[in-house]
């Protein structure tokens, strides 16, 4: 009877005070959910890696499957965890209440068939654009058709006009199918927000940022015009420069650069036509292209060169199953999804990247990249499950490009590719390469988001996708399109990021946080050249600083993450001013009597 009674009046007390959980409870529902989401996000990474080695209606139907598990406990969790809002928490606890509910990308609704219609959506657009080809001609030989990877070398090395339009229009046949679903896309994931208390699906991203999103938003607006002018001198250069090679009839003086002849699908980085736009008597007098096949260097020796940077400054080699479970080569029996991504599929050690790696270059400096990505992960994999992240997602994407912005002269010449290093008076050739890199890609890395926020608050409407596309393109980047687009074409979803409902706002933000990072680690690495040519390389006094801010993780708020590597608490953007600052004044003397805008 007394055993009865306790349990009574337990039962009373608990249905009396129902909206007062306590520390201990809130403790106990953060544990339950970092280990059920741990287990959920496992399974749907490892049903992705298949998805996207293996592309079928069965392996997009198990991924879609393990996904919608993933998202729905999620959303779950996310809206249980409002009910310990009121409750007075330890820091550490208070942050991991916050991340829960904003660790969705896609925060599908609560209702099972509009969530599980959701999930299949998202996956099957990323299916289509995966297995996109254009056909020439509608071209009945199924071996004439091109994929993506085929069309970005043709856009990367050829100089005829006519066929670069032609594959231009032919990749953008692939989307247009893809418009139905994303606006479903659209309207479902808006619901799932509002559902957590956002206004839409963009506020909840801009939310992630440890600010409120329109200050966020307007932080954005002020990097952007610390490193506007750049652009300008740089894109003024770059249409002269084309008009000399194709002419008046086909680039205006004073109008947006046609956007099929940058050397790039998409016209976001502009340096593979570098050939055409290089100085008089500034050739770096190398190509690293030629170099690396030279040596006969394979896909797996591509690879090993980024891990070589890493150990070099006191980072441990990368698991043994990481060269058995990788993609590197295309395979040729089946369709993969190409795109370079890392993989941290078990979040402790199971690290992989994905990659169909030509001997390039650009690959080369990709490579580091996406090591970044999984020599972070490692750094961050002892903190609990909430906090295994990058400080904001910008931070993660600026990682291993500023390692490779230590692919400097002096550091190929310690790996044997070079005997000597260049004279710095070859700089100039080298410094605009690398603007054609970084400065061409920092509007339309701030594009991208800015179209799916209209979208998604509803300011572009369906019937507006293409119009609003092209109207932030010539805005920001001063690029058109080279033949006229209707609102038949679904421009946007040519792009994979689009497809892949993959936020691109952290691409903007790691092409500002990587020369704030660059600076700051040469400065340490003792560098006493100009920033351009520091290189950390065998620096494992910058590789403990670096190491330092990785472990950080999610832990704390971003400023705390920069700080730690360089004392600085804001995003800076004076570093890639302070990097290209020759370049500008050599540009500006280029462009005087000619027109600057568009």
């Amino acid at each position: 009877m007394k055993q009865f009674l306790g349990i009574l009046l337990g039962a009373v007390v608990l249905s009396a005070a129902p909206n007062t959980p306590s520390v201990a409870e809130a403790r106990k529902f953060l544990n339950e959910a970092e280990a059920r989401l741990l287990e959920l996000t496992n399974q749907a990474g490892r049903a992705a890696w298949v998805q996207s080695n293996f592309i079928t209606d069965d392996t997009e139907a198990l991924s879609a499957l393990a996904n919608e598990r993933q998202i729905g406990a999620a959303v779950e969790f996310a809206k249980a965890a409002t009910r310990f809002d009121k409750v007075a928490l330890p820091p550490d606890m208070v942050r991991k209440m916050k991340l829960l509910k904003l660790s969705l990308t896609l925060a599908a609704p609560s209702n099972d068939k509009e969530r599980t219609e959701v999930t299949r959506i998202a996956s099957g657009l990323e299916g289509m654009y995966g297995k996109g080809k254009y056909c020439p001609g509608g071209a009945s030989d199924k071996t004439k058709c091109l994929d993506l990877q085929d069309i970005t070398r043709i856009m990367a090395n050829s100089r005829d006009e006519k066929e670069l339009k032609d594959v231009w229009k032919g990749w953008r046949t692939v989307s247009p199918p893809m418009k139905t679903g994303y606006t479903r896309l659209v309207q479902l994931a808006n619901k799932g927000a509002r559902e957590l208390g956002f206004a839409d699906t963009g506020a909840m991203w801009r939310s992630k940022y440890d600010m409120p999103p329109d200050e966020f938003a307007k932080e954005l607006d002020r990097l952007w015009e610390q490193v506007k002018p750049l652009y300008m001198s740089l894109h003024a250069y770059v249409r002269n420069k084309l008009r000399e090679k194709y002419g008046d009839a086909v680039v205006p003086a004073t109008g947006p650069i046609p956007a099929h002849l940058l050397g790039n699908p998409w016209a976001q980085s502009w340096e593979n036509i570098y050939p055409l736009l290089a100085p008089k008597d500034a050739d770096p007098g190398f190509d690293l292209t030629e170099i690396l096949k030279a040596r006969k260097t394979d896909a797996i020796g591509m690879v090993k060169y980024g891990e070589g940077f890493f150990m070099s400054l006191g980072f441990a080699a990368l698991p043994a199953t990481f060269w058995d479970r990788s993609l590197f080569v295309k395979p040729r029996d089946r369709e993969v999804v190409c795109h370079a991504s890392a993989w941290d599929v078990d979040n402790v050690n199971d690290l992989r990247i994905k990659m169909c790696i030509d001997i390039t270059g650009e690959d080369f400096s990709t490579i580091h990249h996406e090591l970044g990505h999984n020599f972070y992960q490692r750094a961050y994999n002892t903190q609990p499950f909430l906090f295994r992240d990058s400080a904001n997602d910008g931070f993660h994407e600026a990682v291993g490009d500023t390692i490779a912005l230590s692919v400097t002269p002096e550091y190929l010449v310690k790996l044997g590719f070079l005997k000597t290093a260049p004279d710095q008076s070859k700089d100039m050739g080298l410094m605009l390469h690398k603007a054609l890199e970084k400065v061409a890609f920092l509007p339309f890395g701030l594009l991208i988001d800015q179209w799916r926020w209209k979208v998604f608050s509803g300011e572009i409407t369906p019937e507006q996708y293409n119009q609003a596309w092209w109207q932030l393109r010539r805005k920001y980047q001063g690029i058109a399109a080279p033949v006229d687009r209707t609102e038949a074409d679904f421009d946007a979803g040519a792009k994979y990021h689009v497809a892949a409902n993959v936020p691109y706002m952290r691409y903007f933000l790691a092409d500002i946080l990587q020369f704030q990072f660059h600076r700051a680690l040469a400065k340490t690495a003792g560098c006493t050249e100009p920033l351009h040519r520091c290189s950390i390389y065998n620096s494992k006094e910058a590789g403990a600083k670096l190491n330092a801010m990785l472990s950080i993780g999610q832990s704390k708020p971003w400023p705390d993450a920069l700080e730690a590597l360089t004392g600085q608490r804001q995003m800076d953007a004076s570093a890639i001013v302070d990097y290209f600052a020759p370049l500008k004044v050599w540009l500006d003397e280029q462009n005087k009597g000619k027109p600057v805008g568009w």
